[in-house]
C-alpha cells in the first residue's frame, strides 16, 4: 500500500513476459473468455455518438473520442498488459467480464490491443466535480532496498515494528515522539520487532513508502531478502519532513539526497526531525521468491504493482483496477501511457492526484523523489 507521496530499476523484460504468458495460458485452459474481434482494417474513426457523463464521489467523468488521448497510437501497450492481467486476479465488476479477452490478448500486438480497446471500452476525461478540468498533480513512490539486522547490533539500532497487540484499542494510537519517549508506548512493541535498520532516515523512507526490500543479517551469519509489506498504522497524520526543513529555511532540494545530506551535517537534531513526521507504519513480513521480485508489494487493489503500468489513486474518484490513459508532459518524465488504477495512499485524494510507481531501488528512489509535474486523467471505462 501507498502510504504518502514523498521521496527503478525494473525486473528482467523476459520475466515479466514470460509471467504473462503463463497466465494467458493458464486462463485459456481454465476459462472460455468470449471471441476477440477481428483487429480493425484502416484508420481508427471516431464517428459513434458520445455516451452520458459518468459522476463518481469525487470526480466527473466526461466521454471523449479516442483522438483526445495524447500518444496513444505509440505507446507500447504490450508493456503495461502484465499489470492489467494481475488486476483481473481481484477485477470490479464492471469490468471483470473483459478479464478472458484480456488475457488472450496478452500475446497481442499493440495494434490489437489498441483495436480491441476501441471497440470493447471508452475514454472518459477525469475532472473534479466543483470546477472545469484543469491539470492535476503526477508524484512518485518507489519500493526501498535497505540492509537490516535481525538482532540489533553495532550500527544497527532503529527497529521497524509488527503491529502492536493494542493498536485497535486506542485511536490514534502514539505520535512517533510518544514511542519514543513514553515507557506505556513502547511496552506494546516489545516483542514486534522484525528487524533493526542502521540509518533512521532509511527506516522513516520504508514507512513513507509503505513498503520495502530488505536484506536481513541473521544471527547464523547468514543473509535473506524478504519484503516488508504495509500492515497497518499509528492513525497520525502524515507530515512531510522536507517541508519542515523547507519551511524554517534549513535546505533548499528537499529531494532525500538533499534531506540526508542536511543531516549528516546536523545529527543533533536529527531527532527532532524525526519526531516532525508523527505517523509511524507498521509491517509485516513476506518472503520473496523470484517470481515475486520481478514485480513490487501489493498494492491497496490486493494485486502486485508494475513499475511504470502501476499508479496510485482516489479510489472515490477511480475504481481500483480500472485501465487509466496517463500524460504528464514533463519537466523530468515526459509520460503518455496506459496505466492501471491499483493503489492509494493517505495524500493522494481528489479527481486529478497520481502516485506513479517508479519500481524499487536507488534509481527508482531517485525518480520517484524528484518526480512533481502537471497530470491529465483518462479513464478507459467498458461500453
Amino acid at each position: 500500500m501507498r502510504c504518502f507521496p514523498d521521496p527503478s530499476s525494473r525486473g528482467p523484460r523476459f520475466a515479466t513476459w514470460a509471467a504473462a504468458v503463463c497466465a494467458a495460458l493458464l486462463a485459456a485452459c481454465s476459462t472460455v473468455p468470449d471471441a476477440l474481434p477481428p483487429p480493425a482494417s484502416g484508420a481508427p474513426q471516431d464517428s459513434a455518438p458520445l455516451p452520458p457523463p459518468i459522476q463518481r464521489a469525487q470526480s466527473r467523468w466526461t466521454p471523449v473520442p479516442w483522438a483526445d488521448l495524447p500518444g496513444f497510437e505509440q505507446d507500447d501497450t504490450a508493456a503495461a498488459w502484465s499489470a492489467w492481467i494481475k488486476s483481473c486476479e481481484r477485477p470490479g465488476p464492471a469490468l471483470a467480464p473483459l478479464c478472458g479477452q484480456v488475457r488472450l490478448l496478452s500475446l497481442a500486438t499493440p495494434d490489437e490491443q489498441r483495436a480491441w480497446m476501441r471497440a470493447n471500452l471508452q475514454p472518459y476525461r477525469v475532472e473534479p466535480l466543483d470546477g472545469p478540468a484543469g491539470d492535476g498533480l503526477l508524484t512518485g513512490y518507489f519500493e526501498p532496498l535497505a540492509d537490516a539486522a535481525r538482532q540489533p547490533q553495532g550500527a544497527y539500532t532503529t527497529p521497524l515494528y509488527r503491529p502492536p497487540a493494542t493498536l485497535n484499542q486506542r485511536r490514534p494510537w502514539y505520535t512517533r515522539q510518544e514511542i519514543d519517549t513514553l515507557p506505556e508506548a513502547r511496552a506494546p512493541l516489545q516483542g514486534q520487532e522484525i528487524a533493526w535498520l542502521a540509518d533512521p532516515l532509511d527506516a522513516l523512507i520504508l514507512q513513507i513508502q509503505g513498503s520495502g526490500r530488505v536484506r536481513i543479517a541473521e544471527p547464523d551469519g547468514s543473509q535473506r531478502m524478504v519484503r516488508l509489506a504495509y500492515a497497518g498504522s499509528n492513525d497520525q497524520p502524515y507530515r512531510s519532513v522536507g517541508k519542515w526543513l523547507l519551511d524554517q529555511g534549513l535546505i533548499r532540494d528537499s529531494s532525500w539526497p538533499g534531506i540526508k545530506a542536511w543531516a549528516a551535517a546536523n545529527p543533533q537534531r536529527l531527532q527532532e526531525l524525526l519526531w516532525s513526521n508523527p505517523r509511524v507504519v507498521f509491517f509485516r513480513e513476506e518472503p520473496l521468491e523470484e517470481l515475486d521480485a520481478q514485480f513490487g508489494p501489493r498494492g491497496a487493489q490486493g494485486v502486485p504493482l508494475t513499475p511504470g503500468r502501476s499508479i496510485a489513486i482516489d479510489p472515490q474518484s477511480i475504481p481500483y483496477g480500472t485501465p487509466v490513459w496517463l500524460s504528464s508532459p514533463g519537466p523530468l518524465l515526459a509520460l503518455n501511457r496506459l496505466v492501471m488504477a491499483q493503489d492509494t495512499g493517505s495524500a493522494i485524494t481528489g479527481a486529478l492526484r497520481a502516485d506513479y510507481f517508479a519500481g524499487w531501488g536507488a534509481q527508482a528512489g531517485d525518480l520517484a523523489g524528484r518526480l512533481k509535474q502537471p497530470l491529465k486523467l483518462w479513464v478507459l471505462w467498458p461500453k
